[in-house]
């Protein structure tokens, strides 16, 4: 990338509870900012704070949750073991700060996975997968979840119905949530905000507020108000230069 930046400075104030949706074309730093937020990566200039902590003291304290747009189960372990991986690794880590852990059976069997508990990945469709990769992360219960476009390798009908099973999953449970997406109907379906990027380097050139009631089902779609912010959403990543 030479000396080309990803982004441009951000200056954001997430609301402890909320959704926001991040769009943006490709490269245009999406997965770089989720990045950042997780203490993946150490931004050139400029603090990263959630909730006092540093990214890098957050994610070591089980504080913050990550869903990649792979699952990346581990093959030799079942539904149920993966689904407890995160609970399992550096179990000296408590989540401090935060609520207990979830129970993962129970969140398996909330989104349908109930019974295939002791069933291995590759017996699993992709948005099986998705599902016990969605549970391993809320499993932690952390107060901040960040999903970088993980229903991208789905198919349209599987992706709607995990659109709002993961509405459903998040409502409710107090975590705030950033979701890297490159649909404009997702984002503002699942979306309180969308932060819309600019190509690369990434700067913000909008940021919509999506005043849709709670809870979001796919009856949404049909709200003339849906309509309008997707209208929006699609207008200020074409005048950014993000749509052809």
């Amino acid at each position: 990338f030479g000396e080309r930046p990803v982004l441009e400075p951000l200056d954001l104030d997430l609301e402890a509870g909320s959704i926001v949706s991040v769009i943006g074309p490709s490269g245009c730093g999406k997965t770089t900012l989720l990045r950042m937020l997780a203490g993946l990566e150490t931004p050139d200039a400029g603090t990263v704070h959630l909730g006092g902590a540093t990214p890098d003291e957050a994610r070591r304290a089980k504080q913050v949750a990550v869903v990649p747009q792979q699952p990346g189960l581990l093959p030799w372990r079942t539904v149920e073991a993966n689904a407890r991986l995160l609970l399992d690794v550096g179990r000296s880590a408590s989540p401090s700060g935060s609520t207990s852990p979830a129970d993962p059976v129970a969140l398996l069997h909330e989104v349908g996975l109930g019974d295939v508990l002791d069933h291995h990945p590759h017996q699993l469709s992709g948005g099986m997968q998705q599902r016990v990769a969605l549970v391993r992360a809320l499993a932690l219960h952390a107060p901040l979840l960040l999903l970088d476009e993980p229903f991208a390798a789905l198919d349209e009908i599987t992706r709607a119905e995990m659109r709002y099973l993961l509405a459903r999953m998040v409502e409710g449970r107090g975590a705030t949530v950033v979701l890297v997406t490159h649909s404009i109907s997702e984002a503002v379906a699942l979306g309180d905000r969308v932060l819309v990027l600019s190509p690369r380097p990434g700067r913000l050139v909008a940021d919509i507020h999506v005043d849709l009631p709670r809870p979001r089902t796919a009856g949404i779609d049909d709200d003339p108000r849906f309509v309008e912010r997707c209208s929006q959403v699609r207008r200020a990543l074409h005048e950014a230069g993000g749509l052809s």
